[in-house]
């Protein structure tokens, strides 16, 4: 027996819920516990538990990440009205995402997992595209009505000392609706830092897209606080690094994208990195296939997968039945929280057996030992579809050879 890699500092592990959960656990007692003398903090963030905490386990969660600096999270509901009747809730407690977010001012980093077999509908993209998403503010934080016809709609913003500033939106002769958003500086120049000080981390040129030639004054604003804070903070860092940042309109940064064979990091405003985010896994093969950081300003890093919590795949479980879910997303959250921690903590071995976990499933999908949504994209000739267990345990056996 090999002795287990010793950790100096917990990692704060958030649970989750459904199939996610179970994957969750098959995990870390198939691959990481065998190796690894785990240590974290754990929180339970399945929605039964937000239910009982009023959701304090939540933010709890999200202060010990503050705390620790490396978090690793699984899946989670984000209950709508169903969900409420189905786990008798007392409230339609908000989204732990979220409320993650804004605790630790974070931006989100999505990245695709690459493998042989699985060929991206852009044939020019050899490289991962990461896609950064700000995550506050604008349409997720917007205000809406409807508006009867014969009505005029203003836009009015009263200072501290009363004075109204007005500048009017439409004069309605028919029905129609309005929406107003808004975002602030502050996350901003967080979102700007983080993108920067991540491009830094991953040593990968970026790239930051909006439309400020019709947003003169809104998108316009991001694009000025992004260029201030380059030039004035990051500027002979990124050239230290040999690495770039430019500013583009986002649908010539589409036109970009496209064309491009990848091995970059494109920002995005919250609903554009979104959508673009959905975009770029589905074009590289699955969104099962995506990796997810959330990043803050001052270097904190919580890891978890881009996906669900396999609701479907679930309910199959709960009826005895095998299922063939793709862990890989889930997986790789581990490995990013393991190395990171392994970085600040000056633990080569521990980054070293990330890497050699994140190879050997690798390894196994490429070996043609694959779940079903995977078969049904790969291009190999010889392919086997597993279920969700002896997916975990192929990629063991190949770990464990790896480790001796």
């Amino acid at each position: 027996m090999m002795a287990k890699i010793q950790m100096k500092t917990p990692l704060v592990e958030m649970d989750g819920d459904e199939m996610t959960r179970i994957i969750w656990k098959m995990i870390k007692d198939i691959l990481l516990l065998p190796y690894v003398d785990l240590k974290t903090e754990y929180y339970d963030l399945g929605l039964e538990h937000r239910e009982a905490t009023k959701d304090q386990v939540t933010f709890d969660s999200a202060e010990a990440t503050k705390k620790y600096g490396v978090a690793v999270k699984c899946a989670t509901i984000t209950p709508n009205a169903d969900r409420v009747k189905e786990y008798n809730l007392t409230e339609m407690w908000k989204s732990p995402n979220g409320t993650i977010r804004a605790i630790l001012d974070g931006t989100v980093f999505r990245t695709p997992i690459l493998v042989k077999g699985i060929t991206p509908f852009i044939p020019s993209w050899k490289k991962p595209i990461t896609i950064a998403r700000h995550a506050y503010g604008d349409v997720y934080k917007n205000t809406e009505m409807v508006v009867p016809a014969d009505s005029k709609a203003e836009l009015v913003v009263t200072d501290k000392n009363g004075v109204e500033t007005r500048s009017l939106i439409h004069e309605f002769t028919t029905p129609g609706i309005i929406q107003g958003l808004h975002n602030i500086d502050k996350s901003i120049a967080s979102f700007a830092r983080a993108c920067f000080n991540y491009a830094l981390d991953q040593k990968k040129d970026i790239w930051f897209a909006t439309k400020d030639t019709i947003s003169k004054k809104y998108d316009h604003r991001f694009k000025d606080i992004f260029n201030e804070i380059f030039e004035s903070e990051y500027k002979e860092r990124f050239d230290a690094a040999g690495i770039t940042y430019f500013y583009t309109l986002i649908d010539d940064a589409v036109a970009r994208v496209i064309r491009s064979e990848g091995g970059y990091i494109w920002a995005c405003k919250n609903y554009d990195g979104d959508v673009m985010s959905d975009m770029v896994a589905t074009a590289f093969g699955s969104l099962a296939m995506m990796t997810s950081v959330l990043v803050s300003p001052d270097g904190v890093y919580e890891y978890e997968a881009a996906h669900g919590t396999v609701q479907r795949h679930y309910y199959k479980h709960l009826k005895g039945e095998k299922t063939s879910t793709n862990s890989m997303a889930t997986l790789f959250a581990w490995t990013g929280a393991l190395k990171k921690r392994g970085e600040l903590d000056g633990l080569d071995e521990l980054i070293d057996f990330a890497d050699k976990l994140e190879k050997s499933s690798i390894q196994t999908i490429e070996d043609g030992v694959m779940t079903g949504d995977l078969a049904a994209l790969s291009a190999l000739e010889n392919k086997t579809t597993v279920d969700t267990e002896t997916f975990l345990r192929e990629i063991a056996k190949r770990l464990d050879t790896m480790m001796k």
